[in-house]
């Protein structure tokens, strides 16, 4: 018998489901209860909807048994399971409904109450919508207690992921039930209450509009935004190039219903937005959308007018043999392997001696780690030692052709290492800042070459990390900025190029999406696991936002958050208030074994 649930009342027993709607998104759902030993009665509109829904079902099962996922026989079984029908009186045996219909809701509305005189009074109604208000769905039926929504994501055999969603009038034992049956069926069901875009899309499509803005502003091209959040965040894609796989009608559509429903500004579509579907260019399907593609529905990406030409490939203006870096953390260390591993001479500046050597020790252990794992040789180290110096005068850059500071994240200090720099260094050497946060302008003034100062913002741990932000002021020459972006494809890295403003393009996009986080938290929306649970398997991200934050380190987050509120105003990006009680209590996350969550058993 297949799944049985309990509760504190009688248990339900769930055998017969009822999936309404087979397109890509129904046909998924039905082989997922089918595949689970339920017997599923699947309806369409028309016997051209019932074809179309069979069709999927046979290319979704045939391709789980050329992936050794299914055997023939198993295939059989399971689609023998499904039941196909153009009437809705045939769920009247359903123990539970769930429609996959346009994201209409008058027509989700009309279809719960036609199901109101077909189906059982306890019979479990539930809605698959991914922007729309549940409890207004709800409303239709005489029993809204009996009405829930079960979120499921593209593509429902593969994706782990599956959103309850919960209204204020939602029983009890119907949520109980439901989220034992999704467990059953072997997917992951994190609870929420209905509020458009429930918990992965308000997250994810906030960050998405606010990419969409950075790009219509001109701030990066559209390469070097994607580029930016691949490889400095580990994320599958790029937020331009998620949103034409989504389709830019579907992100309109959602941004319009959470705009409507929550008044939040940054959740206001984007203008350039509504032009694009406009337009007709709504992504991979049409073959046009941030980007160009080979085909409709293709996910090859061709050039067009916005493509960076091969010929203008940056090349090094300025001739750079001597690398000179000011610091000794871990940042400093990390950049200093980068440039001595790629040949070039290093020049460390420490205030003492010993905090130089603990450069080169650093350097060492991570040589040592790596031979040791295969990956390095004793020669390779002692090739890379020997194009290591250190120092603790400054005066020793005066030969240097460019300087990378990475001292304390403090701009009295900085900028007063920028004034006895120019004092030093020779007339056209580069300085680089690798500030995260800070106004690099502010550095540049303290000089007299201001075009010659530009960012260079790494990203931690440096040897491993792909991504640099080459940050430009109004005043950096474009030699300056050309050059730097060269020498970080020399060292192996990818150069993301961006203007001078708080966050650049990494911690702009990332951390309002960590504070809309916290203030999902803070409003008891979902927990902490439910939300980090959400971003991993229905965005398939690294980490969620709550062990990021501990990672990071809440003080740091706060901190940035307050920069980003005080240089764009917006009333969104304020520090979620329980961001700042935590740091007040010293709740830092992972360094203080007390952050989102408790380190200190572990």
């Amino acid at each position: 018998m297949p799944g049985m649930t309990t509760s504190t009342n009688e248990p339900r027993t769930f055998s017969t489901i009822g999936v309404i709607g087979l397109g890509t998104m129904g046909a998924g759902i039905a082989e997922v209860f089918a595949r689970n030993g339920y017997a599923v009665v699947g309806v369409e509109k028309d016997e051209e909807g019932l074809a179309r829904g069979r069709e999927y079902l046979e290319h979704s099962t045939a391709r789980a048994v050329r992936r050794e996922k299914l055997t023939e026989a198993e295939k059989s079984e399971l689609l023998g399971r499904i039941t196909l029908s153009t009437s809705l009186k045939d769920l009247s045996d359903a123990d539970l409904v769930v429609e996959a219909v346009v994201e209409s809701l008058e027509t989700k509305k009309t279809l719960f109450r036609e199901l109101d005189g077909i189906v059982s009074q306890d019979a479990v109604l539930a809605t698959n919508t991914s922007s729309l208000s549940v409890t207004d769905i709800s409303t239709a039926n005489s029993r809204p207690g009996r009405v829930i929504g079960v979120h499921f994501f593209n593509p429902a055999p593969v994706q782990d992921l599956v959103e309850i969603v919960r209204t204020v009038v939602t029983e009890e034992q119907v949520l109980t039930e439901v989220k034992a049956l999704v467990e059953a069926v072997g997917k992951n069901p994190v609870v929420c209450g209905d509020k458009a875009g429930f918990i992965a899309n308000t997250l994810l499509f906030g960050y998405l509009n606010h990419a969409v803005s950075m790009y219509e502003g001109r701030y990066a091209s559209r390469e070097d935004i994607d580029a930016a959040m691949r490889f400095g965040c580990g994320y599958p894609m790029g937020p331009l190039a998620l949103l034409d796989l989504i389709g830019l009608d579907t992100a309109y559509t959602i941004l319009e219903t959470m705009y409507r429903q929550g008044r939040d500004r940054l959740h206001a579509p984007s203008p350039i937005l509504k032009q694009m579907v406009t337009a007709g260019w709504l992504g991979r399907k049409t073959g046009r959308g941030f980007y160009t593609y080979e085909a409709p529905d293709s996910p090859v990406v061709v050039a067009d007018d916005q493509t960076p030409s091969a010929d203008a490939k940056p090349q090094l203006r300025h001739d750079i043999q001597q690398v000179g870096v000011v610091g000794t953390g871990t940042m400093a260390s990390g950049i200093v392997e980068v440039f001595a591993k790629s040949g070039y001479d290093v020049l460390v500046v420490g205030r003492g001696q010993d905090k130089v050597d603990g450069v080169v020790a650093m350097v060492t252990k991570n040589f040592d780690k790596q031979i040791q794992r295969g990956r390095a040789t004793e020669e390779a180290k002692a090739e890379v030692l020997a194009r290591i110096t250190g120092s603790t005068s400054l005066d020793d850059l005066a030969t240097v052709d460019i300087v990378v500071e990475a001292i304390a994240e403090d701009l009295a200090i900085k900028t007063t290492l920028f004034e006895n720099l120019d004092e030093i260094c020779k007339p056209g050497a580069i300085l680089a800042t690798t500030t995260s946060s800070l106004p690099i302008i502010a550095c540049a003034q303290a000089t007299s070459r201001p075009q010659d100062v530009i960012g260079m913002h790494f990203f931690n741990p440096a040897p491993v990390m792909k991504l640099v932000e080459v940050v430009s002021t109004v005043v950096t020459s474009d030699d300056v900025t050309e050059t730097t972006r060269a020498l970080c494809d020399k060292v192996g890295k990818v150069a993301v190029s961006c203007g001078d403003r708080a966050g650049f393009i990494v911690n702009a996009l990332l951390f309002p999406y960590l504070n809309d986080a916290v203030r999902m938290l803070e409003a008891h929306y979902a927990t902490a696991d439910d939300i980090d649970t959400a971003m991993k398997l229905g965005c398939a991200l690294p980490m969620g936002p709550f062990e990021l934050l501990d990672v990071v380190g809440n003080d740091v987050s706060l901190a940035i958050q307050r920069e980003l509120y005080l240089e764009f105003r917006e009333p969104g990006f304020a520090p979620a208030p329980l961001l700042e009680h935590l740091v007040n209590a010293g709740y830092l996350g992972r360094k203080t074994k007390r952050g989102f969550r408790d380190y200190s058993a572990r």
